[in-house]
C-alpha cells in the first residue's frame, strides 16, 4: 500500500483513477488510492462518478474490488439525464440505522412486489476480515424474482420489462456516482494517532450491460468518441428513438419481446406523402398480417387488413371494428426480434 505514502507526481508511488480499470491479475496488484484520513474528525468524503454518454442497460452484478477495506458508509447513485440529476440505487454502512436511518435489509429480503425498492445493506461493509475486498449491486438476485433462481425462465422476465416501465427504468443507467463517505477503521474509534491507515483503495469497478437500443439495433459502436446504436427497422436517433424521415406512417414504438422468444420488430414504415415506386421488399419492408409484396410496388393485402403494409385492421378505418367483428389483436411485423448487445469493449463498461 505505498507504505501509506503514495504521491501523485512520483510514478513509482502515484496510484491515479484510470487504475481502477486496468487488468486484472497483475502482482502486485494496480489500485487507485485517495488521500489517507489527515484531517480527521472532517469527513474524508470521494465521489467516482462513471459515465457512457449513452443509456445502458445493466445485464449483470455491479463489482467493486477494494484494496483497502470496504467503507463503513457508502453510497451508490445512478442517473438517467447524464448526471444532471441522481437518485440513490443502494446505501452500504456498517449501521444502517446510525448512518443513514434505515433498517438493514439484503436483496434476499426483497419480492416481485417490493424489487425497487431502495435499502441499506450492512453485507458488505464489514473492514478487514477474509474475503472483505468485494461490494456488489445485485442485479441478478432481483432478475431472479421473476426468471427463477438459475435465472432459466428468462421469457417471464423479459416479459416484465416489456411491460412495466418502471422495472426497465430500474435497470437502465447513464451514470454512476460511488460516493464514499466514511473509510474502514476495524474498530469503533479512530485511532487518532495513526490517521495515515485510514483510506480508500479501490483495484476494479466492473459495469455488465448492453447499449439501450430500444432493441432497434443488434450493435453498439464508437462514434467520434461516443457509443451509439447501430439502428434497424428504419429507426435513427441516440437510442434509436425515432422514425428516420420519410418513414413516419405510423407512431416510433420500441421493439417489444412479446410475443416470445421471436418478438415484435415494430419496423417504422413509409409515410404516405413520401411513398414512390418502392413500398415494400424482401429484405426490410416485408408485407404485414399474411400480406405478399406485388413487383416491389404494392402489398396485396388478406382480407380484413389494409394500409400500406397491410398493418392496419380494414374495421379499425372504417371505425367498425367491435367484440363482434372477429378480429383479434395481432403483433405486427414479422422480423426477428435481436438483443441491442453491446459491441465494443473498454474500460468502464464490460
Amino acid at each position: 500500500m505505498c507504505n501509506n505514502e503514495c504521491d501523485a507526481s512520483t510514478p513509482e508511488l502515484a496510484h491515479p483513477p484510470e487504475l481502477m480499470f486496468d487488468f486484472e491479475g497483475r502482482h502486485p496488484s494496480t489500485f487507485w488510492q485517495s488521500a489517507t484520513w489527515k484531517e480527521y474528525p472532517k469527513p474524508l468524503q470521494v465521489n467516482i462518478t462513471l459515465s457512457w454518454s449513452k443509456t445502458i442497460e445493466l445485464t449483470d452484478n455491479i463489482v467493486i474490488t477494494f484494496e483497502s477495506g470496504r467503507p463503513d458508509q457508502m453510497i451508490l447513485e445512478k442517473s438517467l439525464d447524464y448526471g444532471r440529476t441522481w437518485q440513490p440505487y443502494q446505501y452500504y454502512a456498517t449501521d444502517c440505522l446510525d448512518a443513514f436511518h434505515m433498517d438493514p435489509k439484503s436483496v434476499k429480503d426483497l419480492s416481485q412486489h417490493t424489487i425497487l425498492e431502495i435499502i441499506c445493506t450492512e453485507e458488505y461493509s464489514t473492514g478487514y476480515m477474509t474475503n472483505s475486498k468485494i461490494i456488489h449491486f445485485e442485479i441478478k438476485d432481483r432478475f431472479a424474482f421473476f426468471a427463477g433462481p438459475r435465472l432459466r425462465n428468462m421469457a417471464s422476465l423479459y416479459g416484465q420489462l416489456d411491460t412495466t416501465k418502471k422495472l426497465k427504468d430500474f435497470f437502465t443507467i447513464t451514470d454512476l456516482r460511488i460516493r464514499l463517505l466514511r473509510p474502514a477503521t476495524g474498530e469503533i474509534f479512530v485511532d487518532e494517532q495513526h490517521l495515515a491507515r485510514y483510506f480508500y483503495a479501490i483495484s476494479d469497478i466492473k459495469v455488465y450491460g448492453r447499449c439501450k437500443c430500444n432493441l432497434h439495433a443488434t450493435v453498439c459502436v464508437f462514434d467520434n468518441n461516443k457509443l451509439s446504436c447501430e439502428c434497424e427497422h428504419n429507426t435513427t436517433g441516440p437510442d434509436c428513438g425515432k422514425c428516420k424521415k420519410n418513414y413516419q406512417g405510423r407512431p416510433w414504438s420500441p421493439g417489444s419481446y412479446l410475443p416470445i422468444p421471436k418478438g415484435t420488430a415494430n419496423t417504422c414504415i413509409p409515410s404516405i406523402s413520401s411513398i414512390g415506386t418502392n413500398v415494400c421488399d424482401n429484405e426490410f419492408l416485408h408485407c404485414q398480417n399474411g400480406g405478399t409484396c406485388h413487383n416491389n410496388v404494392k402489398c396485396q393485402c388478406p382480407a380484413g387488413y389494409t394500409g400500406i403494409l397491410c398493418e392496419k385492421l380494414r374495421c379499425e378505418e372504417a371505425g367498425s371494428c367491435g367484440s363482434d367483428s372477429g378480429h383479434g389483436a395481432r403483433a405486427q411485423g414479422s422480423l426477428t426480434l435481436l438483443v441491442a448487445l453491446l459491441g465494443i469493449t473498454g474500460p468502464r463498461l464490460f
